[in-house]
């Protein structure tokens, strides 16, 4: 047989297998079809007719409106209105820049004048991706599916909304224009901070029009809306920068920019200029949207999570809850919801008043006007569990964006800490505050600053004195394993795999913790060792008066109620015989704690009566000593001065009394750090948590 005969042979072979296999693959696909269709038909046609109906109901003016959102205090009074900027900065085809045109189809979809609404292989990568992974993790969208979303549907990930998104996108583009589309597009989505479209960004990001912007600055605006939170320009301005480069990257390539232009472009600064905005600098306003959104986000069915296996789970967390954040928010915005919520504006006044009397001396301010030193504050109510006032910085006048650091602030807490991760739980375990407990040296851990040592003591005075040596040699004997399980039962948000190990029983932790977190954690102490995650939304109604969220305030017990009431009765005795000696109340009954960090860059003071709990942290943004910061120095002031007015006219009530135990934790328990399950870190031990030993 001749070599061309050979491979004729061979070729034929090979054709007759790909011709069996393309069959077989066809019968597959065809059983898969028929097999959805049985199963999902009847559903796809339901949502393929609604897509339908939406698109041809739909006219010019639909992408155009919304709706206003109302906030409440607790005595009914609106503290704000929400609404989004889209009518009053709605810009038509023709007043959009072409450099914003260009920019957004050169990041957002390339092929966006070629195809008819759907970008069929992004979708299939979506598809595979999804079949991958279980889950649906990329979106596969173009600007018509991103449209078709924000103005008709959620932006819940289940295929339902996925085929939903691509009908309405189908029905989109037979009813309207490329020109339009894309006019409709840049006039809705979501730049952060209640800015809805390019025109309300521009305002509020440079305080100019858009066709005053640079290439550089329209690129700039165009990085946000892909994720608002990551590439949030006062947060994560080099994310912001970095998409932007992207953006420009895409442009030249794509021939709509120069070479010149691009270099241009890349090395300009970017100024922020803060205009009008839609984000009030209040803390009250803050925190109500945070807590508004995140009641949004339960209601779409997202799952908070607090802890994590490994940094790559973290991220991918963090990614969801940024992405649905961001949709939460633009619904608070648009919805016309009509929030309530339990903040007191005159125990918000109050608190606002005593932070600025204490630290009224300190003026020097940042390059952007901002006072250096800040504290932050948060009172909770001991009755329902709610905030009721919250203070997130010093108040001055100031335009635009307010970082509220009372819960986007984390800061080491010092020795305000031990009552939460040593000494409750180790109630628990069976120390009283009569068992005898040692203050002397310990190799390899902290030090008393003043070198004394005072020998053998109880572990009442231990706390009342916060002597670092017993915490440090209790936490051991407890495990940090035990001692940090109680903070992961109360959400602390940012523990961190260093953590566990004997430096944070005197607060050296490697994030910190902020003033919510701990307010809401004494609190659980006051409320007999249950705890309630910290809200200040009691209900929130639609547009049509409906209730759709009604805060539960489930309670979940963390610490037993005798132990949380023998930590109480400890915790009387810092203001009569310790650290917060004279900061007490005039006649009502309180307990409380210290917290110093090292080199004073950080003040606490936490503590509680049977009406309220407040927490008060003082420092500077930057980390750096301040001389004669102590917690019971500024924090301490602060905290004394707002209690007495929040409990002006008020009955005095006296704490709950625990029952009476024998210690039974101590007897047979080894002694010392080396029983802690890990050794003791190389930290220079005068440099752990507090170096004041009477704070």
């Amino acid at each position: 047989m001749s070599e061309k005969k050979k491979k004729n042979k061979k070729f034929r072979k090979f054709r007759i297998f790909f011709r069996v296999q393309f069959v077989l693959f066809l019968l597959l696909l065809g059983a898969g079809a028929y097999y959805l269709y049985s199963s999902y038909g009847p559903e796809v046609k339901a949502l393929k007719a609604e897509a339908g109906r939406l698109v041809r109901e739909s006219t010019p003016e639909t992408f155009r409106g919304s709706q206003t959102s109302l906030v409440y205090a607790a005595d009914g009074s609106v503290i704000s209105s929400l609404k989004g900027t889209k009518e009053s900065y709605y810009l038509t085809y023709e007043e959009i820049p072409s450099d914003a045109v260009a920019a957004i189809v050169s990041i957002e979809d390339k092929k966006f004048y070629r195809h008819d609404g759907v970008d069929y292989r992004a979708l299939l990568r979506a598809v595979m991706a999804m079949l991958e992974n279980g889950r649906i993790t990329q979106g596969g969208s173009t600007i018509t599916m991103q449209l078709a979303r924000n103005i008709f549907i959620s932006q819940e990930k289940t295929w339902q909304r996925k085929v939903e998104e691509i009908f309405i996108a189908w029905d989109l583009e037979e009813k309207y224009t490329k020109d339009e589309i894309i006019e409709f597009y840049l006039n809705n989505i979501y730049f952060g901070h209640g800015y809805y479209g390019i025109q309300s960004a521009s305002r509020g990001y440079f305080n100019r029009d858009v066709d005053e912007l640079t290439l550089s600055e329209i690129a700039f605006l165009c990085a946000i809306p892909n994720n608002p939170t990551l590439y949030d320009p006062y947060t994560n301005m080099e994310n912001t920068l970095g998409r932007r480069d992207r953006i420009l990257s895409n442009m030249q390539e794509d021939g709509k920019i120069s070479e010149v232009a691009y270099a241009n472009a890349i090395v300009e600064d970017i100024v922020l200029e803060h205009g009008e905005t839609v984000e009030k600098n209040d803390y009250v306003e803050t925190y109500a949207y945070y807590c508004a959104v995140r009641a949004l986000m339960e209601l779409e069915g997202f799952e908070f999570r607090y802890t994590f296996a490994t940094e790559a789970e973290r991220d991918a967390y963090d990614a969801r809850y940024d992405e649905m954040y961001a949709e939460c928010q633009r619904k608070l915005y648009t919805g016309g919801y009509q929030i309530y919520t339990s903040l007191d504006l005159e125990l918000q006044e109050n608190l606002q008043e005593s932070i600025d009397d204490a630290l009224v001396k300190f003026t020097d301010v940042n390059e952007e006007g901002v006072y250096e030193l800040q504290a932050s504050a948060v009172c909770i109510n001991n009755d329902t569990g709610y905030v009721q006032a919250i203070v997130g910085g010093r108040q001055q006048d100031f335009a635009g964006y307010t970082l509220n650091r009372a819960y986007q602030s984390f800061r080491q807490p010092g020795s305000a800490i031990k009552p939460l991760i040593v000494y409750a739980p180790l109630f628990e375990q069976g120390v009283t505050p009569e068992t005898a407990v040692v203050d002397e040296p310990v190799e390899d851990g902290p030090r008393n600053s003043n070198g004394v040592y005072i020998g053998e003591t109880n572990v009442r005075t231990a706390v009342e004195k916060s002597i670092n040596t017993v915490a440090w040699r209790l936490f051991g004997q407890l495990s940090p394993e035990k001692g940090l399980s109680y903070l992961r039962a109360m959400n602390f948000a940012r523990l961190d795999a260093q953590d566990y190990r004997l430096t944070s029983a005197l607060g050296g932790f490697t994030n910190g913790v902020s003033a919510l977190e701990m307010a809401s954690g004494y609190a659980a102490l006051a409320n007999d060792g249950k705890y309630r995650t910290p809200t200040c939304i009691v209900k929130i109604l639609d547009s049509a008066g409906g209730e759709v969220y009604v805060s539960a305030q489930e309670e979940r017990q963390v610490y037993k109620q005798n132990a949380a009431r023998m930590m109480t009765d400890v915790l009387t005795g810092v203001f009569t015989n310790g650290t917060a000696k004279g900061l007490g109340l005039s006649d009502m009954p309180c307990a409380g704690k210290t917290g110093t960090t090292n080199d004073q860059k950080d003040g606490w003071f936490v503590g509680y009566t049977r009406y309220y709990t407040t927490s008060v942290w003082v420092g500077y943004d930057m980390p750096r000593k301040l001389e004669g910061l102590m917690g019971y120095t500024y924090p301490g002031e602060i905290w004394q001065d707002f209690m007495e007015r929040a409990h002006e006219g008020k009955e005095p009530l006296a704490f709950l009394p625990y029952a009476q135990m024998a210690d039974k934790f101590l007897e047979d328990t080894p002694d010392g750090a080396e029983n802690a399950g890990e050794d003791a870190p190389d930290d220079d031990a005068e440099n752990i948590g507090e170096d004041a030993p009477d704070n």
